[in-house]
This record gives C-alpha cells, sequence and structure tokens, in this order.
C-alpha cells in the first residue's frame, strides 16, 4: 500500500510537533549554532551561574530533541522520501557539537565540594535537578577529569564499532542459505525463520533451524572476536571509572540496587522446576520423539479466530483497560482522536512498532496493523509506553521528564498482563482461553526466564575477561551450552547450534540490559495482580509510578506502585503465576 492511499484517521499528525517542513528548517537553522555552553567551564560554583547554565541547557536539549524526533518520525513512515532522509542524516552531528560543549560539566561539578552541591538539593530554585545533583554527588569517586571525558566521548565512536559490525554481520554479511517455502524456493532471512519457527510443519521448522545455524557458524570465529571485543571494551571502561565490575557499572548507571539484580538470579534459577515441566508439556502436546530449541515456539493451540479491523482492536483495548479508571480510558480516545497513531503498512515504512515523543508535545506510537490477536496486544503494549510518558512529561519539569530504561516496559507489560486477564474473563470458547494460556506462558517464558538465562551469560562472560582469563569462542560456547542445560532441562535436545545461540543475540553489545526486560515484567506482574485485587487504592499508586519520571530512582519509583524489587517476594510472587498459570493449562489441555 502507498503512503498516500492510507486514510488520515489511519495517520499520525506529525503537524503537533512542527507544522510545516519549513518551521522544521528555521529552527534547524538555530540549532546548528551550538551554544558555547564551554564558556561556563570554572564558573559552576556560583549558583546564579550555575542556574543560568542548567536552564539554557535545557531549551537547546529540548530543541534538538524536538528536531531529531521530527526527522526520526518522517524518516521511519517513509524512508523513500529523500527530502526526511536528508533531515535524518543532518540533525544528528549536532549531537556530537552539543555533547563535546557540556562534556565538562559532570566532571567539574564532581570536584565541587559535597557541602555546596547538598545545599543545591536543598534549594527550591534548583529543584527540577536535585535527582540530577544527588546523582552527581553519588558518584564523586567514579568522575574522571573533563580531559578523560572529552577522550571517552571521542572514543565512542570506536566502542560502538563491535555493535556496528555485528550488525553488518548479522544484516548484510551473514551466509543465509535457500530453503524451499510454500513451494518456493526463496532466501532464508531472519523474518522468515521466524515465521517457520512458529509454524506446524516440525520437519520445516527442523530444516530452517539447522541452515540458520549453520550460517552463524561459518561466522562464529569473526562474531567471537568482536563480541570479544565488546567485553573488553567494558571492562577497560569499568576501570578507568573505577568500578569493581562492569555489572556494578551497569547497575550504577541506571540507579540500581544489586540487591535487584540478585534476586532476579536467584528466584529464576530456584523455580526452574516449572519450566522444565512447562518445556515437558510442549513436547507431549506437540508429539515430538525429540524436541529441539526450534520446537519451543510452535503453536500448541490452533483454530483461534480473533480478527478485528484497527477500530474494533482499538476499542476493545479501552474496554480491556478499564481497570485503570475512566481518566486512562480517555486517554487512550484522546489518542486515537488526535491521531497520535500511524496504523498502516506502507511501501518505506519501518517494520514492528515503537512508541516515541518529545517533551511538550504528545507521545507517537508507529503500528503495522494486522487482524491478529498479537496485534492487540501490540496495540495495548505500545500505548502504555505513549502513557507513560504523557504522564512523566506532564507531571515533571524536563530534566526529570526522562525515566529509566529498567522500567521503560513496565507500563507496557502492565497493558498486556491487565488486557489477557480480562480476554480471559470474557473468553467463552475454551480454545480461546487454551490459546490465551497458552500466550502468556511464552511471553513469561521469553521475557523472564530467557532474559535472565542471557543475563547469566553476559555476567559469566564479563566476570571471566575480569579476571584476565582467556574468554574464547570455545569457552563462551561452553558456558553458554551449560546455562542452556540448566535453564531448558531434559526435555529437549542440546545440540550443537545451540551452544552458539549467543552469537546471534544483539542485545549482548548494549551490555546488562537484557535483565531489564525481566524485571520489567516482574514488576508488571505484581501492579496487575495488586490493580485486579485492590482496585482504586493500586491505580492511585499506580498512576503515581507513571509520573514520576526520574524524579529518584527507578526501584523507589515502583515502591510507589507497591513493588519493592530489593525484596525477594515480588521476583517469588512472578514465579508463582507462571506456575499457576501452567496449572491451568494443564488441566484445560487433560495433561
Amino acid at each position: 500500500m502507498k503512503r498516500q492511499e492510507v486514510v488520515a484517521s489511519h495517520k499520525w499528525n506529525l503537524e503537533d510537533i512542527y507544522a510545516t517542513d519549513e518551521l522544521w528548517e528555521k529552527d534547524f537553522a538555530k540549532a546548528k549554532d551550538v551554544p558555547k555552553f564551554s564558556e561556563y567551564s570554572g564558573k559552576l560554583g556560583d549558583k546564579a551561574t550555575l542556574l543560568k547554565f542548567l536552564r539554557e541547557n535545557d531549551e537547546y536539549s529540548k530543541l534538538i530533541e524536538n528536531l531529531a524526533i521530527y526527522a526520526h518520525l518522517r524518516h521511519d513512515e517513509d524512508a523513500n522520501a529523500a527530502k526526511y532522509t536528508e533531515q535524518y542524516s543532518k540533525i544528528y552531528p549536532i549531537f556530537s557539537s552539543y555533547s563535546s560543549e557540556v562534556a565538562f560539566f559532570e566532571p567539574e561539578m564532581a570536584k565541587l565540594s559535597e557541602k555546596y552541591l547538598n545545599s543545591l538539593v536543598s534549594d527550591p530554585d534548583f529543584s527540577d535537578y536535585d535527582y540530577q545533583i544527588k546523582r552527581i554527588i553519588k558518584g564523586k569517586s567514579h568522575t574522571v577529569t573533563e580531559a578523560e571525558e572529552r577522550i571517552i566521548g571521542m572514543s565512542y565512536e570506536v566502542f560502538n564499532t563491535f555493535s556496528e559490525t555485528f550488525s553488518m554481520i548479522d544484516n548484510l554479511d551473514l551466509p543465509l542459505p535457500e530453503i524451499e517455502y510454500n513451494g518456493e524456493k526463496t532466501k532464508l532471512s531472519h523474518g522468515l525463520y521466524g515465521i517457520i519457527l512458529h509454524s506446524d510443519d516440525s520437519d520445516k521448522r527442523k530444516e530452517a533451524y539447522d541452515k540458520y545455524y549453520a550460517a552463524y557458524g561459518k561466522l562464529l570465529n569473526t562474531i567471537s572476536s568482536t563480541y570479544i571485543g565488546n567485553v573488553k571494551s567494558d571492562v577497560l571502561l569499568c576501570k578507568v571509572y573505577k568500578f569493581g565490575s562492569c555489572l556494578e557499572r551497569a547497575l550504577f548507571d541506571e540507579d540500581v540496587d544489586r540487591k535487584v539484580y540478585d534476586n532476579l538470579i536467584k528466584a529464576v534459577d530456584e523455580n526452574l522446576g516449572s519450566m522444565h515441566r512447562y518445556i515437558a508439556d510442549r513436547k507431549k502436546i506437540l508429539g515430538c520423539e525429540k524436541q529441539y530449541f526450534c520446537d519451543v515456539y510452535a503453536p500448541l493451540v490452533k483454530g483461534v479466530d480473533f480478527k478485528l479491523t484497527y477500530e474494533q482492536a482499538y476499542e476493545y483495548v479501552v474496554n480491556g483497560l478499564s481497570v485503570l479508571g475512566e481518566n486512562y480510558q480517555n486517554l487512550l480516545r484522546k489518542a486515537f482522536k488526535e491521531r497520535w497513531i500511524d496504523v498502516e503498512e506502507t511501501d518505506g515504512k519501518r517494520n514492528g512498532a515503537y512508541s516515541a515523543a518529545c517533551y511538550g508535545v504528545h507521545p507517537y506510537v508507529l503500528l503495522n496493523y494486522q487482524p491478529s490477536i498479537s496485534e492487540v496486544f501490540t496495540i495495548a503494549h505500545e500505548m502504555g509506553h505513549a502513557i507513560h510518558t504523557y504522564f512523566s512529561h506532564k507531571n515533571q519539569p524536563y530534566a526529570k521528564s526522562q525515566y529509566k530504561i529498567f522500567v521503560a516496559e513496565v507500563a507496557s507489560t502492565v497493558n498486556e498482563v491487565l488486557l489477557l486477564k480480562y480476554m480471559l474473563k470474557e473468553a467463552e470458547d475454551v480454545n480461546l482461553k487454551k490459546y490465551l494460556l497458552n500466550y502468556y506462558l511464552d511471553t513469561i517464558r521469553a521475557t523472564l526466564h530467557r532474559q535472565t538465562m542471557f543475563a547469566e551469560f553476559e555476567s559469566k562472560v564479563h566476570s571471566i575477561a575480569e579476571m584476565g582469563e582467556p574468554l574464547t569462542k570455545d569457552v563462551m560456547c561452553a558456558e553458554y551450552a551449560e546455562i542452556g542445560k540448566k535453564y531448558y532441562g531434559d526435555a529437549i535436545e542440546h545440540d550443537e547450534n545451540i551452544s552458539f545461540e549467543w552469537a546471534r543475540i544483539p542485545h549482548f553489545y548494549t551490555s546488562f540490559y537484557v535483565y531489564k526486560y525481566a524485571t520489567g515484567i516482574t514488576a508488571a506482574i505484581n501492579i496487575a495482580k495488586r490493580i485486579l485485587s485492590c482496585g482504586d487504592s493500586a491505580v492511585k499508586g499506580y498512576m503515581k509510578f507513571l509520573c514520576g519520571g526520574s524524579s529518584t530512582d527507578p526501584v523507589s519509583l515502583l515502591k510507589l506502585a507497591g513493588v519493592d524489587l530489593s525484596r525477594a517476594e515480588p521476583f517469588e510472587e512472578a514465579m508463582r503465576e507462571f506456575d499457576k498459570t501452567l496449572t491451568e493449562f494443564e488441566n484445560l489441555m487433560g495433561i
């Protein structure tokens, strides 16, 4: 479908950011002249000067953020539009110049006395920046000199080479072979591999699985070298910033207590019995003599007909989230009416789905809607992101408006869990109930168990590198194979292919990111349970969380919603939810 064929109500209204492209160009001309923020260097010990810098920095940041988001969204709606591709490419060099201009800020602030910094925290004039200043105080021992910070800033392009190299390998150079699919020879791709894994044809799944991993196997030495380089760059930065480990540095950057990470690993490890049971159930239902990793995505429940138009699906989501209150529902309807959402799959449009926003303008959501049950969940998920951003921006000053990545998946997953519970309650068809329970089990398995498994692997390889021990292809494959056996149990064939699954995971190039998916779904399961059992009081606490932005650390923000991840209980509750859902599924399936 061509973009011009899409009805206006299914296109996002980017004119709310810039009414015309000429206005964008006018702001771009203004932004090209990056303010000489470095002239403030050496003067931050004066409160009036510091406040002036912070306010001017906010205003310029908002300007370039608006420019970048608009260009990004225009580019993603149609990559074939040369004008927007040019906009998209020319905005980002400004960020590099800006970063250089403000590189002095944190090193200089860290040199100032703790007494002075604490006086800023208690000063009402600096209320927009109190959390940021508290973080500077907390990070004093990890701050480097301005010269070192500039060198590190210039080096990030080098450090990012490992991720870029893997991306080139994964998207361009991977020697994926042909495969026969739907009666035709076609090249195996990442997308087609995913489609085949979710199909009913066990022989085709195994063929695709073997061919897919064979391609990675051919480049395993190169990929290993690339990933090892990424790990070593983490170790280098860990030492430069004076942290005891790469994990410690990653947790510090997100302001997350180590107890949270340890609680996650411990709870999942101690409750793997249910995971093993589910994998064994899958083998029994599929009737496999041998179950391979390619079989864990195969559908267990077939014949579910749940096709809705976009309008029907959206209203279904609004109704499904009624427990969040009338104000939340009205905001969802406002988003629909005011065209925050780009709906249709069109030529040149980016695939997938996401939410994005700039301060002072409502969020936007990109979809590629198809009439299927999974797409209904996608609407709920992305609108969860959007409403979280809306509340954070509406209730926090610019400096505190961006919530940490640690909590980024909480609101989206709360929506998914609440919608699923609503659908289960409304479902009269037993087959639909089976499907929904299976969907929930696979969501928890993929987001909680699997991401924790990934977290254990990257923690292990970083520890090996930190101790100065050789980190090689064979070492990494052996470690991954051992962890895989622990997580999946005996009902699956632990073949050679799966020992190097790590080699195809792009998230490993953003180290210690994956565990946040697992903590996110853990928090969401607990929040949804509180909302469904406690009603308005739980909703009020949850709304405080949604409004929190980065006004304090993310673990404290989640406490407003009644979830304390520094304790073991929320993780144990998530494990109980998986076990309870599995038992209900087994009963319906007659296992």
